[in-house]
C-alpha cells in the first residue's frame, strides 16, 4: 500500500501542476504584466508556474491522504513558504538582495519583503517541525529545540532551492532527485517527497520549454518539502547536519556563483543542461 501511495500521490501531483500552470497562466489574475518576467536570456516568462507547483502539491497531498497517508506537514510546508514566497515575487523590494542584505536592512530598522519572507518561512518551518513531531516523547525543552532545529532545516531547504532558480529546470531537476533520495531513504510513508517530485517533473518541460519559472513561490515550496519529507525520518543528528550543508551552502553563495560552478563540473554541466532547446 505505501509504494501505491506514493506512486500516486507523484502522478497526481505531476497532472495537477501541469494543468494548474496553464490554466493559471491563460488566466493571469490581475493582467499577464503582474505575472510575466524576463529571464537571464531575455525570455518572457510567467511566474504563475509557482502558485501551479503548490497546486499540484496540493492535490497530490490529498491523493496521499484519500489512501490513508499523513497530510499535515506537507500541507503546512507547501501553503506556508508558498505563500510568503508569493509575495515577495509580486510586490518583491528588488533593491535589496542576498539573505545578509535581509538581515541587515532589518537590522537597520527597514522591513523588506525578503525580510518578511525569511522569518515568514522560519514560522512556517516550526509549525511543520512541530506537527512532525507530535507523537515524540519528551519535555518543553526537548521539543522546544526540535522544533527550533527542524523549522531552521526547513527554511534553509526552501531558500536554497530559490539560490538555484536561476536557469531553466535547474532548480525542477534537483528537487526531483534530491526528493526522490530522501524519499528513499526515509522508507516512504511522507506525503512531502512524492508530492515535490512529481510537482517538479510535472512542470519541468514547461519551464524546460522556459515559458515559466518557479519564482519564490514554487522554488521555496520546493525546497520546503523535501526538507519535511527529511524532517519526517531524521532525528537531532541528521538534522544538526542537514543544517550545516544549508548554511555553509548559502553562506557560500553570497561570494561564490552556483552557475559558475555548475558550468565548470563536468557531470553537473551536463544534467544541468539536459532538455534545454
Amino acid at each position: 500500500m505505501g509504494a501505491l501511495r506514493t506512486l500516486a500521490t507523484g502522478a497526481v501531483a505531476a497532472a495537477g501542476g501541469a494543468t494548474a500552470f496553464h490554466a493559471l497562466r491563460a488566466a493571469s489574475p490581475g493582467g499577464r504584466e503582474r505575472w510575466e518576467r524576463t529571464n537571464h536570456a531575455g525570455h518572457t516568462v510567467s511566474l504563475t508556474e509557482g502558485p501551479a507547483y503548490v497546486v499540484g502539491v496540493l492535490v497530490g497531498v490529498a491523493a496521499s491522504a484519500a489512501l490513508g497517508g499523513p497530510a499535515p506537514a506537507a500541507v503546512i510546508a507547501a501553503t506556508g513558504s508558498g505563500a510568503v514566497g508569493l509575495v515577495d515575487d509580486l510586490v518583491g523590494d528588488t533593491g535589496t538582495k542576498g539573505f545578509r542584505g535581509h538581515l541587515r536592512a532589518l537590522r537597520q530598522g527597514r522591513v523588506t519583503t525578503g525580510s518578511v519572507k525569511i522569518l515568514g518561512l522560519a514560522a512556517t518551518g516550526t509549525a511543520v517541525a512541530l506537527c512532525v513531531d507530535a507523537d515524540r516523547d519528551g519535555g518543553v525543552l526537548a521539543r522546544s529545540s526540535r522544533a527550533l532545529l527542524g523549522g531552521a532545516v526547513v527554511a534553509g531547504g526552501a531558500n536554497l532551492v530559490n539560490l538555484l532558480d536561476l536557469r531553466p529546470g535547474r532548480a525542477l531537476k534537483a528537487t526531483a532527485i534530491v526528493g526522490t533520495l530522501v524519499g528513499a531513504a526515509a522508507g516512504g510513508g511522507g506525503a512531502a517527497a512524492p508530492a515535490a517530485v512529481g510537482a517538479a517533473l510535472g512542470l519541468l518541460p514547461a519551464d524546460l520549454r522556459r515559458e515559466g519559472m518557479l519564482g519564490d513561490a514554487g522554488a521555496n515550496a520546493a525546497g520546503a518539502l523535501v526538507a519535511t519529507a527529511l524532517l519526517e525520518r531524521s532525528g537531532t543528528r541528521a538534522r544538526l547536519l542537514a543544517l550545516g550543508v544549508l548554511a555553509a551552502l548559502t553562506l557560500a553563495s553570497e561570494k561564490v556563483s552556483f552557475t559558475a560552478v555548475i558550468e565548470s563540473t563536468p557531470g553537473l554541466r551536463e544534467l544541468d543542461a539536459w532538455g534545454r532547446d
